[in-house]
């Protein structure tokens, strides 16, 4: 035993946590930060910066996958920022292709037009996007568009931080109840335990309500103040999405119920039952030679054990349909909902989301139980460490197929945002495998010792039984209250005697040590499990591609875009140049940076800058990215999605006053 290993038991498990849970949330904001939209813009008519010399008669939209709209999804804006289109939708899909118009009103004058859409992924991420287009000729517009991508901002942050806590919250339910039933019946009397499952079940509660409020305001404007909105909510109600929330909400009823029963009657039942079996071993050595009591006492001792036997298995059975649909409202409305072999995903994913809490939620009751209660029995903790094992080959399984699903192609691993989510969450992985084994082998020794450990329990209950009645009926015939005293004085001495003897069994605080470093790992897990959710799977940015499931050629190497051009806007100060960088110029997630100088050199602020990439032989795009100013004369898009390498088609739009601007348009490597 090292010097440093008791500071390591005496820190208090609350810090640790705490300082986990903090380490948690920004690794959880920094992922949710990388997390794509799942559905793109991959065409549309009127293209983005278009100038057609009749007014068209609708606004064509074609997606890269199937989006849910209404009929105020798309909004045309004239000049002066007022709607000119009829706000009825029109679904033209068919053939492969996702594809959505909205009529305009007849007779439209000169000018530049903004179209601004919004629609809701597959897998009920919000998606959003506008351009521009103009008839005649551009002309000044105040129209306005949100200044943020839908999902974004607060409420973005605030629905993936309740996301976050709705996983945690089924992890404490499912397994905490899991770790009972099959690992420590007697726990379902514990208090800490208790407060363990039933935490996460309003944590679970509390975070699908306020999902349901924070739907609206994250799938639509995007303002905190909408969630309130009965409205919004009625439309959210109507929506796949909505429909999983409430059945989510309607099945926590029913665990409202097994927690009940869980933590009344079973833990009576486990508790008459653990006390009868007792008071006959007891009477089994007394001596007695009453035969017909033995008999009896035998019978009412089987009677109670098949009673609690049919209750655990009711409750286990009750409790595993209740979580398992639980588990199938995320099933149903995420990433296994859409895609290829949904019939297949769907209950694969089920069976994932069970394995993880029985794993993780184990864990933590497990860990709790270490910490609080000193006299779990070391059976408990071996039961935990097989259901563990199991769990984790179901989630290998599992896990294989999901990836294999969602990320296609051995490159989307290191070439997409998923891909290289999905790499932290493997290493992450192979670390709580690793604090498991020291786990499983100090429940080893646990094991050796079980014998020893037994012996030495008996002698010491013995001991304090014996002192107990000494001092009880020396305290009965001087004082009842100066006897009620010194038996609670007993009892602390008793329960700091089970501590000191907890602490210095050096088993036992292995355990502890490797268990905790395992829940702390598991909490990070988590954190990058959800953010995969949110994220874009390689398999359908192939798709965008045009090549679905598919590997992609080989890719050049990676070398940054450079591009310098002269620009002529015509205007008055309309000359200029621009400089484009693009890094690191491959396919998936990049950086790019523009500057505007002005003929001396100097930065040139301009009212407009928009980017679009297209790939011709391919057929996508054009992709139109709107940079944002950072400085006079600096923009940047720190996330420009490039689905596949090629030769990408480039414009730059330069917009120098109201009514002139001019296009630079170059063919650009991107490996």
């Amino acid at each position: 035993m090292t010097a440093t290993a008791p500071r390591i038991r005496q820190l208090p498990l609350v810090r640790l946590l705490f300082v986990t849970a903090v380490l948690v949330c920004g690794l959880f904001g920094t992922l949710s930060g990388t997390a794509s939209a799942h559905a793109a813009l991959t065409g549309s008519d009127p293209k983005d910066g278009a100038v057609v010399d009749v007014a068209p008669k609708d606004v064509t939209l074609t997606f890269s996958e199937q989006i849910a709209m209404g009929d105020n999804s798309i909004r045309v804006l004239d000049p002066s920022s007022k709607r000119v289109d009829v706000a009825k939708m029109r679904d033209l899909s068919g053939g492969g292709t996702v594809r959505y118009a909205v009529d305009l009103k007849p007779g439209l004058p000169d000018g530049t037009y903004t179209v601004a859409w919004q629609a809701v992924s597959a897998d009920s991420h919000p998606v959003s996007g506008a351009f521009t287009f103009s008839v005649g000729a551009p002309s000044e517009t105040t129209a306005t568009v949100p200044d943020q991508e839908a999902g974004g901002g607060l409420v973005g942050t605030l629905y993936d931080t309740v996301r976050y806590l709705s996983y945690a919250g089924f992890v404490l339910l499912v397994g905490g109840a899991a770790f009972i039933l099959a690992c420590w019946q007697r726990g379902a009397s514990v208090r800490p335990l208790q407060r363990l499952v039933v935490g996460g079940w309003v944590t679970l509660t509390a975070a699908t309500l306020v999902l349901l409020l924070l739907r609206t305001p994250y799938t639509g404007s995007g303002k905190l103040g909408d969630a309130f909105d009965l409205g919004g909510l009625a439309d959210v109600l109507d929506t796949k999405t909505g429909a999983a929330l409430v059945s989510r909400l309607l099945l926590l009823g029913a665990a409202a119920l097994f927690i009940a029963v869980l933590f009344g009657a079973y833990a009576k039942r486990v508790t008459e039952t653990e006390t009868e079996s007792e008071a006959a071993a007891k009477s089994g050595t007394d001596g007695s030679d009453d035969e017909d009591d033995a008999e009896v006492s035998g019978g009412a001792d089987s009677e109670a054990q098949k009673a609690k036997a049919d209750l655990t298995f009711g409750l286990g059975l009750g409790g595993t349909v209740v979580a398992a649909g639980i588990a199938g409202t995320w099933a149903l409305s995420e990433h296994a909902s859409t895609g290829i072999q949904t019939g297949l995903a769907m209950p694969l994913d089920v069976l994932h989301l069970l394995a993880v809490a029985a794993w993780l939620g184990g864990l933590v009751s497990l860990l709790t139980a270490l910490h609080r209660t000193p006299d779990i029995e070391r059976a408990a903790v071996r039961r935990f460490s097989r259901i563990a094992f199991t769990s984790v080959v179901v989630l290998a399984v599992t896990g294989l197929y999901q990836a294999w699903r969602q990320v296609g192609s051995w490159s989307a691993l290191t070439d997409t945002s998923y891909g290289q989510l999905l790499l932290v969450k493997v290493a992450l992985i192979a670390v709580l495998l690793c604090a498991a084994w020291f786990s499983r082998r100090w429940t080893g020794l646990l094991g050796e010792r079980a014998t020893a450990g037994t012996e030495s329990e008996a002698e010491s209950e013995s001991e304090a039984e014996e002192e107990a009645d000494a001092g009880g009926e020396t305290g009965d015939a001087a004082d009842p209250e100066r006897a009620a005293q010194l038996a609670r004085q007993r009892t602390a001495l008793a329960t700091a005697r089970k501590k000191r003897d907890r602490d210095a069994d050096t088993e036992r605080s292995g355990l502890r040590r490797s268990v905790l470093i395992e829940a702390c790992v598991a909490l990070v897990v988590l954190a990058v499990t959800t953010a995969l959710t949110g994220t874009e799977p390689g398999r359908t940015e192939a798709k965008e591609a045009g090549r679905p499931g598919t590997e992609a050629a080989a890719p050049a190497p990676a070398r940054p875009v450079n591009l310098t051009e002269p620009f002529d806007t015509g205007g008055a100060n309309g000359k200029g140049t621009v400089r484009l960088t693009l890094d690191p110029a491959r396919s998936g997630n990049n950086l790019m940076h523009v500057w505007i100088d002005d003929p001396a050199g100097k930065p040139m602020d301009v009212p407009e800058v928009k980017v679009a990439y297209t790939l011709k032989s391919e057929q996508i795009g054009p992709l139109p990215i709107v940079p944002e100013r950072l400085a006079p004369g600096h923009w940047s898009a720190s996330s420009v999605q490039i689905p596949m390498p090629g030769e990408w088609h480039l414009q730059v739009t330069v917009r120098t006053s109201d009514i002139d601007q001019t296009t630079i348009e170059k063919n650009v490597k991107i490996g």
